[in-house]
């Protein structure tokens, strides 16, 4: 079976995929500097800590692939901070990403890679840029 007729929307199932892992990313990122959503992990983050600076590059990065704005550079910068988030806190724990936590990482790092390879699809400050 064909699914031909989706071809045509390609451009916005981009941005939406674009859109909802921006959401999804800023919230972990909220979470560490701002306290919402409270997650007891990262509550009182030392300024400058390792997790305090991710969650920096998530807040930023975050709301400019919401955007859509430097989406290239910015998903390609994110893909390898969550590389590294897998590396370091996910996989010493076990092989296996379902018992070490790290499908998330995984998912975002794979996800942030192809954006940056894709673009940022339609309703982008990119895509006026280029205009």
């Amino acid at each position: 079976m064909e699914f031909k007729f989706l071809e045509r929307w390609q451009p916005q199932l981009l941005a939406a995929l674009r859109i909802v892992a921006a959401l999804l990313f800023l919230e972990h990122g909220t979470s560490k500097i701002m306290g919402f959503p409270q997650d007891a992990m990262m509550d009182g983050l030392p300024m400058f800590s390792l997790f305090w600076i991710a969650g920096i590059i998530e807040i930023v990065g975050g709301l400019l692939l919401l955007i859509g704005l430097f989406t290239r550079p910015v998903a390609f910068l994110l893909s390898g901070e969550m590389a590294i988030a897998y590396f370091m806190e996910h996989a010493p724990i076990d092989f296996f990403p379902l018992r070490n936590q790290g499908d998330g990482p995984i998912l975002f790092c794979f996800v942030f890679l192809y954006l940056a390879a894709a673009g940022p699809g339609a309703f982008s400050l990119d895509a006026g840029r280029r205009s």
